[in-house]
């Protein structure tokens, strides 16, 4: 069983009516017809932009000629509030030499050290799972939340700083639409960016707790008693080219889109991947039997095959981030079609990862098809839940682990089936759904003695 995708539109209307539509939710405002479409364009008195599907496209976009399809000054524009100039949203040099510091704290070889902080929130997140039925994405947030803090500054939420911090977000993440008029218009640069009241006022708040998290590690680490964590690494490591290391400011911007990926993100991910397993019980069993035999070592996380298989699967169908923009930067002739200088170009893994000519029967939950994916080349272009090439998220490989820790870790502990209602799945943020995901919780222990 899977939730049913959200009822797409053919009709064009007004540009009003779509953008309006497209601010709801931006899953049922597009036309069916891109799930078999390699390429889309779309005209407007407010943008012009292709949608594209081909992975040829797709690998030439992120992978080949990533300088001359940057990140969107719109996007930017609609983000700045609260991401400020984070690595996110820079281009050229200048996200050049951020990724030149951040990247040696997230390198493969270091994930081990983050093991102890995932274990230990997944850990957490067990303890407070209660049996019955509920609504899994607040819990899913709450744990995603507490990973982050624990590898970023570690503390667990439980403290105040970070209690304040995840509430804040909860509140900006309300705050926020998908669609900006900021992202949607040519906006003068001039102008102060429309942004509603609530945005700033939630984004302001986020960047003085994390101000005042960096600015007390900065102390700590100047005192010689600062923790060897994420926060640490990335504050000490200098630019190895310049010999600048981030100031407290840029730090902000940082930690800022660290905890908006690592926690929005992996919640989202999280949710799903729960949903799924509560709505197939063989699988559910699976991942249960890898889970019974799971150590706290990298050892015990790469012995997780079928549980890992599933995260990804759960990645395929509900990506987190459904959509990603970049900016041609100069004329472009793609697929036969001109794309002229300033284009949207609209990367949709939603879209992508369902598409009716790349996957085989898309919509249905079949962890089993990751068994061989190198078996079908156009995969590799095909599969964007962290986006590709030298802008692809640098907490990729932190992302994959504690996903499958904490799936591993709830399933050892409940067995999982479906609420009465499918969730529908709808575009905030990240992908969540409109009226929660409802999974009722049996403790496994309770069940087998009984």
């Amino acid at each position: 069983m899977i939730p049913p995708r959200p009822q797409a539109t053919e009709g064009r209307g007004s540009v009003l009516r779509f953008a309006r539509a497209f601010r709801r939710d931006l899953l049922s405002a597009l036309p069916d017809r891109l799930y078999r479409a390699w390429m889309a364009e779309f005209r407007s008195p407010l943008v012009h932009s292709f949608l594209c599907n081909d992975p040829a496209l797709i690998r030439l976009i992120l992978k080949d000629r990533p300088g001359e399809f940057p990140k969107s000054n719109r996007l930017r524009a609609g983000l700045a509030p609260l991401l400020g100039n984070s690595v996110f949203v820079t281009n050229g040099p200048e996200w050049a030499a951020q990724r030149r510091i951040i990247d040696p704290a997230f390198d493969g070889g270091r994930l081990h050290e983050t093991l102890p902080a995932i274990f230990e929130a997944a850990d957490a997140m067990v303890a407070r799972l209660k049996p019955g039925l509920q609504d899994i994405e607040p819990p899913a947030s709450h744990a995603a939340a507490d990973v982050i803090f624990r590898a970023l500054f570690s503390m667990p939420i439980e403290h105040e700083t970070a209690t304040q911090v995840f509430a804040a977000f909860r509140a900006h993440q309300e705050a926020q639409p998908v669609v900006n008029l900021a992202g949607l218009l040519p906006w003068p640069r001039w102008l102060p960016q429309p942004h509603s009241r609530r945005t700033r006022q939630t984004a302001t708040q986020i960047r003085g707790l994390i101000a005042d998290l960096v600015a007390a590690r900065m102390q700590a680490i100047r005192r010689g008693d600062a923790p060897d964590d994420l926060a640490t690494r990335i504050m000490t490591t200098p630019d190895p080219q310049t010999g600048q290391c981030f100031s407290e400011p840029q730090m902000v911007d940082q930690v800022a889109i660290f905890f908006l990926a690592g926690h929005e993100t992996s919640a989202s991910a999280l949710s799903w991947a729960l949903w799924l397993l509560a709505a197939h019980p063989q699988w559910q069993e699976a991942v249960a039997a890898e889970a019974a035999a799971l150590t706290p070592d990298m050892a015990g996380v790469n012995a997780l095959r079928v549980t890992r298989a599933v995260f990804r699967e759960a990645l395929r169908l509900y990506p987190p981030v459904p959509m990603m923009v970049r900016e041609a930067a100069r004329p472009q002739k793609m697929r036969g079609r001109p794309v002229p200088k300033g284009a949207q170009m609209v990367l949709s893994p939603w879209h992508l990862h369902r598409h009716r000519r790349l996957w085989d029967d898309p919509d249905r939950f079949d962890p089993a098809r990751w068994s061989c994916p190198e078996s079908r080349p156009s995969i590799r272009d095909a599969f964007i839940p962290f986006s590709a090439g030298e802008r692809a998220c640098p907490g990729a490989g932190l992302a994959m682990i504690e996903g499958v820790v904490m799936l591993a870790r709830v399933l050892d502990a409940f067995r999982l089936s479906p609420g009465p209602v499918p969730p529908i799945p709808v575009a905030r943020l990240t992908v969540r759904a409109r009226d929660g995901i409802a999974i009722h919780l049996t403790p496994r222990k309770a069940a087998s003695s009984a």
